[in-house]
């Protein structure tokens, strides 16, 4: 009985040493897992690429910069980045700091950063800036989607011909047949006004349909071009991909997921998984940049 006992506690402490951590793992369409040098491979006939991301976190936003690298020297440097933290109106001082001519300081002092900008997006544009590559503040002003969310996306004709250089050309085609939209009416509860849930969803399709406007003009033939957002933004081919499928469904795009996984071994979740070309799934312990 008592080598019994040891062999069972062998077999444990060997189990227990054998585990693998894993920090993330891709997986296709299929389920099947996919190696980050396959992945790089594929993701190199794409036209556009979007990597969804969880902001806040730091495995995410490290397999963003390490893509983008190897991306990078797969194609030879012919990239075009993007990204929804930073509005259309901040392309100036952007472009400024690419160039060299705005330091650190001074484009902080300029733009609208995001709080975890430093940490989780700086990595990025210093890549595009020592690469010399374009970098395209693809998303609309803030204060504009704002102002939807409160007042409708009829307001927004009222703009300034300047200020409506910032968001997609009007009209926009709002639809709760777009995937992620009637989430966001669940969301609101079946309580909620009409009017207030469409100016909600709008709000949101407003700041797709610029991304994918933005995106549409900046592509260049023969360049991928990556775009950063909020898997929200681009998850089960929504979003910006679908506005840009309505503009030109000829382009070939990859959309990246993302999910967050308990499981250690970070298999293919069961529930609440509508995965997309790629989906990556990370520890839902992971530690977070904010």
């Amino acid at each position: 009985m008592k080598n019994i006992f040891l062999a069972i506690l062998l077999i444990s402490f060997n189990v227990i040493n054998a585990q693998n951590f894993k920090a993330y793992q891709f997986y296709d369409q299929k389920g099947k897992e996919i190696k980050t040098d396959k992945l790089i491979k594929e993701l190199a006939e794409y036209d556009v690429v979007f990597f969804g991301e969880n902001h806040n976190n730091s495995i995410n936003h490290w397999l963003q910069l390490k893509i983008t690298e190897a991306l990078f020297e797969k194609k030879n440097g012919q990239l075009i980045l993007g990204a929804e933290m930073f509005e259309r109106d901040n392309q100036p001082p952007l472009n400024q700091y690419l160039d060299g001519k705005f330091d650190a300081k001074t484009l902080k002092d300029s733009a609208r950063l995001w709080n975890n900008y430093t940490t989780d997006y700086k990595p990025l544009v210093d890549f595009a800036k020592a690469k010399k590559l374009n970098f395209i503040a693809t998303n609309i002003p803030r204060k504009y989607a704002s102002q939807t969310a409160k007042e409708g996306l009829e307001s927004l004709k009222n703009l300034p011909s300047k200020e409506k250089n910032y968001i997609a050309q009007l009209p926009i085609k709002v639809t709760l047949e777009t995937p992620g939209y009637p989430e966001m009416k669940a969301m609101m509860g079946d309580h909620a006004e009409g009017t207030k849930v469409m100016n909600f969803i709008s709000a949101q399709a407003i700041k797709d349909a610029t991304m994918a406007e933005s995106i549409l003009k900046n592509f260049q033939v023969g360049k991928t071009f990556i775009h950063y957002n909020g898997n929200y933004h681009s998850k089960e081919f929504g979003g910006i991909y679908w506005y840009i499928k309505q503009k030109n469904p000829n382009l070939k795009m990859a959309v990246i997921s993302v999910f967050e996984s308990e499981d250690p071994e970070l298999k293919v979740p069961e529930k609440e998984y509508i995965p997309t070309n790629f989906n990556l799934i990370i520890p839902s312990d992971m530690t977070k940049t904010f």
